[in-house]
């Protein structure tokens, strides 16, 4: 089974390497001994989040979630690297491919299926729902020190 490599770590951040996005298929959530998922990967606890959580997955042609799913508190952002698919939220089908992004409340019923010919790889970004203000959209610092590579 593929491993999360550790490239890099300080007081400030932590950097890790998944691999070539091609090689996540090699990947398997292990959820229980009868529960695995070929594929995915999650890598929040593997580089520190401290308020969200991530992981990558990869379908095969064919391959889908085989079930539906919620949250208690957590929305989630769905990133479509590359393939095509389709996606279901609440009984409502709709079509995806490289570009698109799918935002889920928590009590939406989800799910994900690769219906193309090549493989659909997708990132996911799990958060506590509404815990995101207007205040934060103004967060960020422009420093003057000059960039030193």
């Amino acid at each position: 089974m593929k491993q999360i490599q550790e490239l890099s770590h300080g007081k400030n951040f932590n950097a890790i390497n998944l691999g070539n996005i091609q090689d996540m298929k090699e990947y398997v959530l292990e959820l229980s001994p009868e529960i695995k998922i070929p594929g995915k990967v999650f890598g929040g606890q593997a580089i520190g989040t401290t308020g969200s959580e991530f992981s990558f997955q990869v379908f095969t042609p064919g391959q889908e979630t085989g079930f539906l799913h919620t949250h208690k508190n957590h929305e989630e952002l769905y990133f479509f690297i590359s393939g095509k698919g389709e996606f279901q939220v609440d009984g409502e089908i709709f079509p995806i491919k490289e570009g698109s992004v799918v935002r889920v409340a928590p009590e939406g019923k989800r799910s994900v299926r690769n219906n193309g010919l090549i493989p659909l790889v997708m990132l996911c970004v799990q958060y506590r729902s509404g815990s995101f203000s207007a205040d934060d959209a103004m967060d960020g610092n422009i420093l003057t020190e000059s960039v030193s590579w």
